[in-house]
């Protein structure tokens, strides 16, 4: 191989190692990327909202808790399996931020019943039964059918609200939620 051939092909090289590479959630060519020691967010800290009056006790260990692995996922599905799916991972909670998380649901489990003791699991009701606990749209609150989610400022409630039933479940956040729908909502689409 010749000099100058040689010479193209490295600076071929190194034209295709300067180009910015993008994928699913990051930042595309023309944005400008702030150079940083420390990863950002991945969404902004949301006001607190449920809150109860005291703070839940202490559980006696802070780590984290390991989920569990997702349903159709038990080592041996398809090797990249966890890779493609990891946007519909949601963070995982510390004990702490469990018993948080589960302090809140009692409130927001009390405001749920009262509607549908009421008789009225309305979208209108369980926005304002939402609201009555300092929750609303800075909350990423999410109301569809009989479907509601909220992210309290520590943690997701979300579970489904009919005059018969009332579900709830207390998660983290999802990397990469349904579009329109706020933190607590899982991403039905694909990448």
């Amino acid at each position: 191989m010749s000099l100058t051939t040689h010479l193209r092909r490295s600076a071929a090289t190194a034209a295709l190692l300067a180009l910015p590479l993008t994928a699913c959630g990051t930042e595309h060519a023309g944005q400008q990327q702030a150079q940083s020691a420390f990863p950002r967010p991945s969404f902004t800290p949301r006001p607190k909202c449920a809150q109860p009056a005291e703070a839940p006790p202490s559980p006696a260990s802070s780590a984290p808790t390991t989920a569990a692995p997702r349903e159709g996922n038990n080592g041996d599905g398809p090797p990249n399996y966890a890779g493609n799916h990891a946007y519909r991972m949601s963070v995982e909670l510390s004990p702490a931020k469990r018993a948080m998380g589960e302090a809140s649901a009692g409130l927001i489990q009390y405001e749920l019943d009262k509607a549908r003791k009421e008789g009225d699991v309305s979208e209108k009701r369980i926005t304002a039964a939402l609201k009555h606990l300092g929750c609303g749209k800075e909350h990423g609150v999410y109301i569809s059918n009989d479907f509601y989610s909220v992210h309290t400022g520590d943690v997701c409630v979300s579970g489904h609200v009919t005059e018969k039933e009332l579900t709830m479940k207390v998660h983290g956040a999802y990397a990469e939620p349904q579009p329109g729908t706020g933190p607590c909502v899982e991403n039905r689409g694909g990448h």
